[in-house]
C-alpha cells in the first residue's frame, strides 16, 4: 500500500449510507421475500460507481465501495459461509439495536442514557437480519458475490480515476453461537479458514484487504469481570486466530481496523489505545485503523511518542468521527492530523474516519448528507495539513 511521502494521503473504514434502493431490496432478501435479482445487481453496480466517484471528489485516496451489497459488516457472512443457519423467532426477525447493550459497562454507569437511546432506537429502521447459529462445517461459497463486489470496485475505481482500492473482510470471530464444533478453539479455526478465502481473492484482484475486528476492542465492554490483564491474554488469543488465518498473506496488502462498538454514548468505559496498541501490532497487516477524532480518544495522539511504531507499520487514526453528527471543520481536521504526523512520523500515518457511517444497512445515526459531508472535510483537513507538514504554510 502506499504511504504518505508527498502528502497526508486519506480513507476511510468502508460503510457508507446505501440509497434508498439498495436498502429496499436488502430488507426484501433478509427477510427471505422475493425481489428482482437482475435489477438488484444493476443498483449495486450504480451505488459502487456513484459512491467510488464522490469519494474521490472529497479526496479520499484509497476508497471503497461503500460496502453497498452487504446488510452489515457482519451479517454478510450468513451468505458467504456454509454451515450457518437462520434462526427466525415465531415473532420475526427482531428490531436491530445495532452496537446499543443495556448490560455492559457503559450501560451500568449510564442507564438512563442506554434507556433513551433504546427506546428511541437509531436502528429501527436497519436491515434486519435473522439470527444465526452454526450447524454444521464451515466453508466458503460466496465466491460469486466477493468476485461481484470486486468488478464493480474496480469498475468504479478506473471510471473515477481513483487511486487505490480496499474491500472489508470479517475477521474470525464468534458472536454467532455454535452447535456444531466440539470447542471454541475449533470453532474459530474453521471460521478462519473460510474467510481466508476470502482474503485471498481480494488480494490476487491487486486490492488491499481490510479486516475488520471491532470486537478484539468492543469486547472489553459485556466482559465485566475480567481484569484489563486477563482482557489481554482473551484478546491475544484471537489475534493468534486471525494470524492463522492470515498466514502467508501479504502483509503490505493488509489493513486492520477496529472500534469500540458504543456509537453515540457516554462511552467511559472504552479501552484506550495504550491498553492495545501493541497487541494490534502483532497482527501480520501492515496499517492499523482505529478511532481518534472523538472526544474519548482525540488525547491519543500522544500514544506514538511513548510507544515505538515497528518498522514498516502504518497508523491509520480517524480524524472525524461516527460518533456525533457535527461536522468537523477543516482546520481541526488539520490539527488532527498534525499532532498525529508529529507524533508518529507523516510518513508513518494514513488518516480515515473513526468507524463506519453504516457499518448497519439504514442505520440513521449518520445520515447520507452528514456521511459525505464529514468524508469532505475529511479530504480538505488533509490538504490542509499537507502544506503545513510539506510547505511549512
Amino acid at each position: 500500500m502506499k504511504r504518505s511521502t508527498d502528502r497526508i494521503r486519506t480513507t476511510h473504514t468502508g460503510s457508507l449510507p446505501r440509497p434508498p434502493e439498495i436498502l429496499d431490496t436488502l430488507r426484501l432478501k433478509e427477510a427471505g421475500k422475493p425481489y428482482d435479482q437482475r435489477a438488484f445487481e444493476a443498483a449495486l453496480t450504480r451505488c459502487v460507481a456513484e459512491s467510488v466517484l464522490r469519494q474521490k471528489q472529497c479526496g479520499i485516496d484509497v476508497v471503497s465501495d461503500g460496502e453497498c451489497s452487504k446488510p452489515s459488516f457482519l451479517g454478510y457472512i450468513g451468505e458467504r459461509l456454509a454451515g450457518f443457519e437462520a434462526r427466525i423467532p415465531p415473532g420475526g426477525i427482531p428490531v436491530p439495536t445495532g452496537p446499543i447493550g443495556t448490560t455492559g459497562r457503559d450501560a451500568e454507569m449510564f442507564p438512563d442514557f442506554y434507556k433513551y437511546v433504546l427506546e428511541h432506537n437509531p436502528f429501527e429502521n436497519a436491515v434486519r437480519l435473522p439470527p444465526l447459529a452454526c450447524v454444521g462445517p464451515i466453508s466458503y461459497v460466496g465466491h460469486d458475490k466477493i468476485r461481484r463486489d470486486i468488478a464493480n470496485l474496480k469498475a468504479g475505481i478506473a471510471a473515477a480515476g481513483a487511486d487505490e482500492g480496499f474491500v472489508p473482510s470479517s475477521a474470525p470471530f464468534t458472536l454467532i453461537p455454535n452447535e456444531h464444533y466440539g470447542s471454541n478453539e475449533e470453532y474459530l479455526e474453521a471460521y478462519g479458514e473460510a474467510v481466508r478465502e476470502e482474503y485471498k481473492i481480494i488480494l490476487e484482484a491487486n486490492l488491499l484487504v481490510q479486516i475488520d475486528f471491532p470486537h478484539l476492542v468492543s469486547s472489553w465492554d459485556a466482559k465485566k469481570g475480567m481484569s484489563l490483564a486477563d482482557y489481554r491474554k482473551w484478546a491475544e488469543g484471537r489475534v493468534e486466530h486471525l494470524n492463522h488465518a492470515l498466514r502467508g498473506l501479504p502483509e503490505d496488502r493488509i489493513r486492520f481496523h477496529t472500534c469500540y462498538g458504543v456509537n453515540f454514548g457516554p462511552r467511559v468505559s472504552d479501552l484506550q489505545l495504550q491498553d492495545v496498541i501493541d497487541i494490534f501490532f502483532r497482527i501480520k497487516a501492515q496499517s492499523y485503523s482505529f478511532e481518534a477524532a472523538n472526544p474519548r480518544h482525540e488525547h491519543e495522539w500522544r500514544v506514538p511518542q511513548k510507544v515505538k511504531i515497528p518498522d514498516g507499520k502504518i497508523l491509520i487514526p480517524g480524524v472525524v468521527t461516527h460518533s456525533n453528527a457535527m461536522i468537523e471543520h477543516p482546520e481541526v481536521v488539520a490539527d488532527h492530523i498534525e499532532r498525529w504526523a508529529r507524533a508518529a512520523g507523516r510518513e508513518n500515518i494514513l488518516v480515515g474516519n473513526d468507524c463506519g457511517f453504516a457499518s448497519v444497512a439504514g442505520n440513521t445515526e449518520i445520515p447520507m448528507t452528514v456521511a459525505w459531508a464529514k468524508l469532505q472535510a475529511l479530504g480538505d483537513g488533509a490538504r490542509i495539513a499537507s502544506k503545513r507538514l510539506w510547505d511549512g504554510a
